[in-house]
C-alpha cells in the first residue's frame, strides 16, 4: 500500500510507538491495518485514537446508531477507507443495506434514529448552528444529555479516523473490499 505518510512496520517499532503498539498485541490486536501503523508514527495522535475509541465504545448510545453516525460523518468527511470499515461493521450489526444508503445520507426510517444520526451529521458539519429546539426534539424522542454530548465525541473520533486517512493517503484495498 502506497500512503502519503509513513506506516509503521510492527516488528521495527521503537519506543513510544512499540509500547503502543504492545498494547494493542496485549487486547488481541497484533495485526493492526495501515491507520494504526500511520498513526504509530505519531504516538500522541495514536494514543489519543486509542482512548477516544475506547471511551466511545462504552457510550450509552445504541451501536447500531452510533455506526449509522459514524457512516453519516465519513460520508460527509469523504473517506472511502472509513466508510468501507463502518459498511462492514453496519451490516455485522444487523443494519441493511438500504439503513446503510440512509445513514450516508444522514437520516433513517425510524424517526427517533434519524433525528440523532442528522444531529451527528450537523455537528460535524455545522456545529455552531445547533439549536436549542433540536436538543430539545432529541430529548422528546427519549435522548438523554449525555447520549446527545456522547454523539459530540463519536463525531470528533471519526473526525480524527477520517481526516488522518485523507491525510495520510489511506484507501481501501478494492478487491479484497470485493471480495469481501
Amino acid at each position: 500500500m502506497t500512503t502519503r505518510l509513513p506506516l509503521v512496520d510492527a516488528a521495527q517499532a521503537t519506543g513510544r510507538s512499540r509500547e503502543l503498539l504492545d498494547e494493542l498485541a496485549a487486547r488481541g490486536r497484533s495485526d493492526v491495518g495501515p491507520m494504526i501503523r500511520g498513526m504509530a508514527a505519531a504516538p500522541a495522535v495514536l494514543r489519543g485514537y486509542l482512548d477516544l475509541n475506547r471511551a466511545m465504545k462504552r457510550s450509552h448510545l445504541d451501536r447500531r446508531v452510533s455506526e449509522r453516525i459514524a457512516l453519516a460523518v465519513q460520508e460527509w468527511l469523504g473517506c472511502d477507507y472509513c466508510l468501507a470499515a463502518h459498511t462492514a461493521a453496519a451490516r455485522e450489526l444487523g443494519l441493511t443495506d438500504a439503513d446503510i444508503a440512509l445513514a450516508r445520507q444522514g437520516t433513517a426510517t425510524d424517526a427517533k434514529v434519524a433525528a440523532m444520526v442528522a444531529f451527528g451529521q450537523q455537528v460535524i458539519a455545522a456545529p455552531a448552528e445547533v439549536t436549542d429546539a433540536q436538543l430539545d426534539d432529541l430529548r422528546g424522542h427519549g435522548y438523554s444529555d449525555e447520549q446527545i454530548a456522547e454523539v459530540v465525541g463519536i463525531v470528533a473520533l471519526q473526525l480524527l479516523t477520517g481526516a488522518f486517512n485523507l491525510v495520510a493517503g489511506i484507501h481501501p484495498d478494492v478487491p479484497a473490499q470485493a471480495a469481501a
